[in-house]
């Protein structure tokens, strides 16, 4: 029977102490506007809204986070025509975390023919404890007779903080384009 009052007595302490603690915590409305100023901010962004088919697209970013606890930059791409590409998470290191002046960039080498295609680029920054910038977003059209802007002077570094990972495709990149493979007629 001792070893059951002894049990229980845990049991009773464990409880009182969590039930203390819910007790103390202060509502969440209070710790929403505590965290309000944690989340990470886009200082100033740039993108060329046009480049050549196959160049790499370069996004130039000023960010900041009152504790540098800056994790991922996050984009996502939005391209008419196409189903959803995933969402690519480029890695913070540890001395960006803080503040961070540099530039992403999209490969767009490989899909043929993206001559006259229209993507829509949304990037934000992702901090440890899950908060999300606002969305900065970016148009791009590509075109053979483009040349990628550069940003402007003494505003960013020069500095590669990694790159997008998401492959682009071309409208039916992926399906058969012969009609007869892909709706069978008997004959």
């Amino acid at each position: 029977m001792n070893r059951k009052n002894l049990l229980t007595g845990m049991v009773l302490a464990f409880l009182t102490a969590g039930l203390t603690g819910c007790a103390t915590l202060e509502p969440i409305e209070g710790r929403e506007k505590k965290n309000e100023k944690t989340v990470p901010v886009i200082l100033r962004s740039f993108a060329s809204q046009r480049i050549r088919p196959g160049d790499p697209w370069k996004i130039y970013l000023n960010a900041s986070h009152p504790h540098g606890d800056m994790k991922n930059i996050v984009c996502t791409i939005d391209q008419p025509g196409m189903a959803s590409y995933p969402a690519s998470f480029t890695r913070i290191k540890g001395e960006n975390r803080k503040e961070l002046s540099g530039y992403i960039y999209l490969n767009t080498m490989g899909p043929d023919n993206l001559n006259f295609v229209n993507i829509s680029l949304t990037v934000q920054i992702q901090d440890h404890a899950g908060h999300y910038s606002q969305p900065t977003v970016f148009p791009l059209s590509f075109d053979l007779t483009f040349r990628q802007e550069p940003p402007p002077p003494k505003i960013f570094k020069e500095k590669d903080l990694g790159p997008i990972m998401i492959n682009l495709r071309t409208p039916g990149e992926g399906e058969s384009r012969d009609i007869f493979k892909r709706f069978p007629f008997r004959q």
